[in-house]
Order: structure tokens, then sequence, then C-alpha cells
């Protein structure tokens, strides 16, 4: 792929200079913590450089035309999200949801290598170097390479990395009439069939296994096996027991809440920005609820939510 020169010609750098610059890029990360979204712990954040950003943005579109996403993938796409994730599980009765454990740090540069040599992509060892560097971060000095939690080029890349997983895993639920997703490192199944989502977790070991994804493991304390008997939840959006899409009980409880606060003159501005943001996920997951807030505080009400600057 020649992309050692391409980048020391856009650097305007000798090749020599450019492999020096590359091989401390996988340390010019600044590290923080964020809660995770489940209150349980933090969540590790790499972000490169701003310099480093741009170059990974550059040479992901130079090699573009190898990065091939699977349709099963609904995380970080054009015309993908949460809800047409759930929407291709509602209207099976029964359901399971599984969870990779540190999905993206666990993803090291010899998968993304891995793949390319599945598609026939023809790699030099100055391609390879710049992958490994150019894509991966380090810990410390001497941690392993890994993807970060951060990085502009990480979702695409775990999406291409997964591709050779979600097609076969594709295939083989196919044959068993049963549908599956992955939105990042959820994936979900689903099936009208009773009993036919027992042997998922089976074979989806022996599926990474086989597409020498071995690094990736399952989160087995996040196997959910459920039914059309209860609400069900597939990446935050709940499917009720009648097979339609919603944003849950307790969700709709807060938003009122809220609403009603802000037209008391309760809300701090943070909280009315955040508001304006779960309005917003509320139109776009259950636009007949947010019609009723329309309804019923009145459009003048939750238009001034919807047009509060950020």
């Amino acid at each position: 792929m020649e992309l050692l020169s391409f980048i020391s010609n856009g650097l305007l750098l000798t090749e020599a200079e450019t492999k020096k610059y590359i091989s401390t890029i996988p340390r010019r990360y600044k590290k923080y913590q964020i809660p995770k979204r489940n209150g349980h712990g933090n969540r590790l954040i790499a972000q490169p450089a701003k310099q480093v950003k741009l170059l990974q943005k550059a040479v992901l579109n130079f090699i573009c035309e190898h990065l091939q996403v699977h349709e099963s993938a609904f995380a970080y796409e054009e015309n993908k999200s949460i809800r047409a994730n759930a929407l291709i599980h509602c209207s099976n009765q029964y359901l399971l949801k599984m969870d990779f454990r540190n999905f993206f740090l666990s993803i090291k540069p010899h998968n993304l290598i891995n793949y390319f040599q599945t598609k026939g992509v023809v790699l030099t060892e100055s391609d390879i170097f710049v992958i490994e560097n150019l894509f991966f971060w380090k810990l410390r000095r001497n941690s392993p390479l890994r993807l970060s939690i951060g990085a502009p080029s990480s979702p695409k890349l775990s999406n291409v990395i997964m591709y050779n997983f979600d097609e076969k895993i594709s295939l083989k639920c196919s044959k068993m009439n049963i549908i599956y997703s992955r939105y990042a490192d959820d994936i979900t199944f689903s099936s009208h069939v009773k009993g036919s989502l027992f042997e998922i977790p089976r074979i989806v070991r022996e599926t990474l296994n086989e597409v020498n994804l071995k690094n990736i493991k399952i989160n087995h304390q996040k196997t959910v096996f459920s039914s059309r008997k209860f609400n069900r939840h597939i990446t935050g959006v709940t499917i009720t027991t009648e097979g339609h899409l919603s944003l849950g009980r307790d969700r709709k409880r807060l938003l009122r809440s809220k609403i009603h606060r802000f037209i008391n003159e309760k809300l701090t501005l943070k909280e009315t920005a955040s508001l304006k943001g779960e309005l917003g996920y509320a139109k776009f997951i259950e636009y007949s609820f947010y019609q009723s807030m329309i309804d019923k505080y009145g459009f003048d009400t939750i238009n001034k939510i919807a047009k509060f600057p950020q």
C-alpha cells in the first residue's frame, strides 16, 4: 500500500524521518478516565495528539478501498443507528444479548493485519510498521500495542477487524433462522424458535477462534436471554411486549419530570442542554411519545427546549 511513502510526501519529510516520527506515535496520547454509562467503574480514554488525529484520518481515507464493513454492523456507520439495530429484532419472540469484554483494548495490530491478508491485500514490512504504530497505542513504554478508545480511526477499524466474524456468524445464524446484529461490542440474536438461541454462546466462541480473534473475549456477566413475555432492551432501546420500540417507562417518567421543572424554571443551563438532547433522542426512538409531550406541554415549550443553545 506504500503507506510510508504516502505519509512522508504529506509531511514533506524523508522516509527515514517519517519512520522515526511514526515510531513515537503510540506514546503521543493523552490518557484520562470517564465514568461508564452503567455507573460501574471508569472507562480508559486515550486521545491522540492533534497532528496524530489528522494523520490517522488521512491514512484511513487513503486505504478506504480496502476497508470493508459487514451489513450486520450498526455502530459508527452512515445510515445505521441504535434504532435500526433494535428494529430488526422487534418482531422476534426470543432474544439473546452478549457483550465483548474490553472490546477496543482487546484489539491488537495482528487482527488488522490478518484482515488485510484475508482480503488479499499485499503488505510490505514498512506498511505493517505504519499500521502498528499509527493506529495502535501503548499504555506504557513496555505495554503491548492495542486499539484506543479516543482515536478517530478506532471505530471504523473495529468494524473492519470484525468483518470476518460478522460474515461467518451471520451465515451460521441465517441457516438457523436467527437474526444477528452487532453494535460495537454489543451483539444481539433473535428468533421465533424456542430454544434455538441456547447454542449461540458456544458458536460465538468457536467463530472468534475460526477467524483468528481469540484475543476478543465474551463478557459472560452480560449474557442475557429473554422473551416477549417481558420488555426487552437492546443498546438502550426498549422493545415492548407488543414488539414496538419504546424509551421505556422510567425514562418517560423522568423526561416528563424534567420538562415540568423546565417550565417552572428549576433547571440549570447545563440540565436544559441535556434535556434538549434527551428530547431529540425521544423523537428519534419513539415519535408518538414526543408528539404526546407537544400535546401535553404545548408546541412553544417543546420548541423552546429544542432550540436551546448547546
